[in-house]
């Protein structure tokens, strides 16, 4: 005999605490997601004020100084035929969540990553939330996005933070771990606080693991466009949205191809600066 168990209203409570939340923080919300906006409105406005061709040169600077000729050479022909494919402006728009994206989720996850490391009972009660939200898919983080923050870029950015923290905060307290114990006790055998054992040790010496993180978050941050185009983000990923929604293969397959090369770059440029900061700090 199968005992009738009450379900448990999981959905309701989701429902009700999310209503209260809203009715009793909308201000603060609404003042972020304005505050947000502006600034997205303002980058995206300064990348397209300058020529396409300047940009380009900026970026392949950028990536000749991080990452050598090869990358740079890459990423000038990468973004000279997205240019050509007339999806410059998408590509911007993109560039510009990933970017903010990036820098809250590194804001973020860095001082929860040092946490982490340094305090046993900080990592049992991050780890498991971790383990949380990376397990929970990224369509779910729309939901409470959209009753907060409204349509658009915003909200997706929100999202996109949540769904690539992550990575730097696991990163990030793996690299000060793995600092080998003898420096930590050559630190301590010259009087070193805890707060410069971390700056002038443990740090400098996790920034290639550090680095690792915040390449896998801007990947993450990427694989969010397509997603966060359905609640109105715009961008490359908006381009693939109606190429899906008006049954265009080839419009579709150019916009995901772009995404592809986007992220290539970056994930070059990120790469590179790690493995340089790995050999800067041997010895």
């Amino acid at each position: 005999m199968i005992l009738d168990i009450p379900k448990f209203p999981l959905a309701h409570i989701t429902d009700v605490a999310l209503d209260w939340l809203t009715r009793n923080f909308s201000w603060l919300t609404q003042a972020l997601s304005h505050i947000t906006s502006v600034l997205i409105n303002a980058i995206v406005a300064g990348l397209l004020f300058l020529p396409p061709w300047l940009l380009i040169l900026i970026v392949a600077g950028i990536a000749w100084r991080a990452a050598g000729r090869r990358v740079a050479i890459f990423s000038a022909l990468g973004l000279l035929f997205l240019w050509n494919l007339r999806l410059w402006e998408p590509t911007v728009q993109t560039f510009t969540l990933v970017l903010i994206s990036t820098l809250i989720a590194v804001a973020i996850g860095l001082p929860l990553g040092i946490a982490a490391a340094l305090s046993k009972r900080t990592s049992k009660v991050v780890m498991p939330i971790l383990d949380f939200m990376q397990t929970m898919p990224a369509f779910v983080y729309l939901i409470p996005a959209i009753p907060f923050f409204g349509l658009g870029a915003v909200s997706a950015s929100v999202a996109t933070v949540i769904f690539a923290t992550p990575p730097t905060i696991r990163l990030t307290a793996l690299g000060i771990r793995q600092v080998p114990a003898d420096l930590i006790e050559a630190a301590d055998a010259f009087g070193s606080t805890r707060r410069q054992k971390l700056f002038k040790v443990q740090l400098p010496m996790a920034v290639p693991t550090i680095m690792a993180g915040v390449n896998q978050t801007i990947m993450l941050a990427l694989s969010m466009v397509v997603i966060a185009a359905m609640i109105g983000a715009g961008g490359l990923g908006g381009e693939v949205w109606q190429a899906i929604q008006r049954l265009e293969p080839g419009k579709g397959f150019q916009a995901g191809l772009a995404i592809v090369i986007l992220a290539m770059i970056l994930d070059r440029v990120t790469q590179n600066i790690g493995r340089g900061s790995r050999k800067s700090g041997n010895p």
